[in-house]
């Protein structure tokens, strides 16, 4: 094994120690386990499963049209790790 170095916001240092209390574990076995998570997901093509947009009578019109923006919502299809999209707002047709 390797040793390494990572800087982590004060918060989830927080919430990983708290985990690691709760658990019995040390923090470095916690990130471990996640680095391990994140790059099988990444092999995978991703570690999201995408769910249903628009089944039988889902009362959305646009289902179809739209069914990859629907079932990235929020995600980034290159890493399950990144922070959500924001939506932009639609610009208005010139009158």
């Amino acid at each position: 094994m390797k040793r390494t170095t990572i800087f982590l916001d004060e918060g989830l240092e927080r919430e990983l120690q708290g985990f690691a209390r709760r658990d019995s574990r040390p923090v470095a076995s916690l990130v471990r386990e996640a680095l391990v998570a994140y790059v099988a997901g990444r092999r995978r093509g991703g570690a999201h499963r995408l769910s249903f947009v628009a089944a039988g009578a889902s009362g959305r019109a646009d289902g179809a049209e739209r069914h990859e923006e629907l079932l990235w919502r929020g995600r980034d299809p290159h890493g399950p790790l990144a922070a959500p999209k924001t939506r932009r707002p639609r610009k208005r047709a010139a009158r």
